[in-house]
C-alpha cells in the first residue's frame, strides 16, 4: 500500500522538524520546506530515512507564491499525490505596535498569513474531490498568541495567528464537501528556537512559571497534537482549534 505524502512548511527545525519525524514514524512519506538553515534539513531529511520513509526538502519562502508553487510541484514529481498539509512556518520579531516597522509587517503578514494561504490553496487543488483527489486533511499551526494578544511582546504576530484562527474556522466549512479538513493546532511557550530568533533567548525561562502546568512544552508534545488532527482518529473534527499550551 502506497504511503500517505504530507508537506510540512518550515521543517528543519522546532515543531516542524518534529511533526516531520513523528510523520514519519506514522507512516507518512514527507516533503518539507526550509528557509536557510540547509545544514538542519539535511540532518532531518537523514533522520526520516533512517525511519524508513521518503523524503525531500526544499528551499522555499512562503512568502512568495513562486517558491510555494515550486514547493508543491516538487511533490507532484517525487510522489504524484498529496494527503495532508501542515502549514508551520512562521516568523516574530519582539516589538511594541509604536515601534511597527511597515516593511517588517510586511513580511510578518507574507509568511504567517499569505503563505499559509496559498500553500492551502496548492494543496486543497490536489486534494479536492471535484479535482480528481481523495480529500485529506491539513493543520494549520497559530498560537495561544491569538487569544491573549501578546501586549508589550508580539501584537503583530498575534494578530497573524487570530488570521489563521479565522481562515481554518472559514476554511473547514468551504472545503468539507470536498473530502477536507481543516484544523489547527495552537501551541502556548515551546521550548523551540523562535524566542531567540524573535530577540528574547530567555523567554522561554520568564514565561514558564506562569503557565499552570509551571512548564514549557516540546515540539514533539505540539507534533503528536498535529498528528492526531491529521489521522483517521479526527475523521469527525474539523474548524477545531486546538490549544497545546500546559492550560494557559
Amino acid at each position: 500500500m502506497e504511503k500517505p505524502v504530507v508537506i510540512i512548511t518550515g521543517g528543519s527545525q522546532g515543531i516542524g522538524a518534529a511533526t516531520a519525524l513523528l510523520a514519519a514514524q506514522q507512516g507518512y512519506n514527507i516533503c518539507f520546506s526550509y528557509h536557510s538553515q540547509a545544514t538542519s534539513a539535511q540532518h532531518i531529511a537523514a533522520q526520516i530515512n533512517a525511519l524508513g520513509a521518503q523524503v525531500i526538502y526544499v528551499k522555499a519562502d512562503v512568502s512568495l507564491e513562486a517558491d510555494v508553487l515550486n514547493l508543491f510541484e516538487q511533490v507532484d514529481q517525487h510522489f504524484g499525490r498529496l494527503d495532508a498539509l501542515v502549514n508551520n512556518a512562521g516568523i516574530l520579531r519582539k516589538n511594541l505596535v509604536i515601534d511597527a516597522d511597515v516593511k517588517y509587517l510586511e513580511k510578518l503578514f507574507g509568511v504567517n498569513v499569505i503563505g499559509s494561504v496559498v500553500c492551502a490553496r496548492e494543496a486543497i487543488k490536489r486534494m479536492a474531490i471535484s479535482r480528481g483527489g481523495k480529500g485529506g486533511a491539513i493543520v494549520n499551526v497559530s498560537s495561544i498568541a491569538s487569544r491573549i494578544g501578546s501586549p508589550f511582546e508580539y501584537v503583530d504576530y498575534a494578530a497573524t495567528k487570530g488570521a489563521i484562527d479565522t481562515f481554518t474556522i472559514g476554511l473547514a466549512r468551504e472545503v468539507i464537501d470536498e473530502g477536507i479538513r481543516v484544523n489547527a493546532v495552537r501551541p502556548g511557550i515551546i521550548q523551540t528556537d523562535i524566542h531567540a530568533k524573535g530577540g528574547e533567548p530567555g523567554r522561554v525561562e520568564r514565561i514558564a512559571p506562569i503557565v499552570p502546568m509551571k512548564r514549557a512544552g516540546t515540539p514533539e508534545e505540539v507534533a503528536r497534537a498535529i498528528l492526531w488532527l491529521l489521522s483517521a482518529d479526527a475523521s469527525y473534527t474539523t474548524g477545531h482549534l486546538l490549544d497545546v499550551g500546559g492550560g494557559r
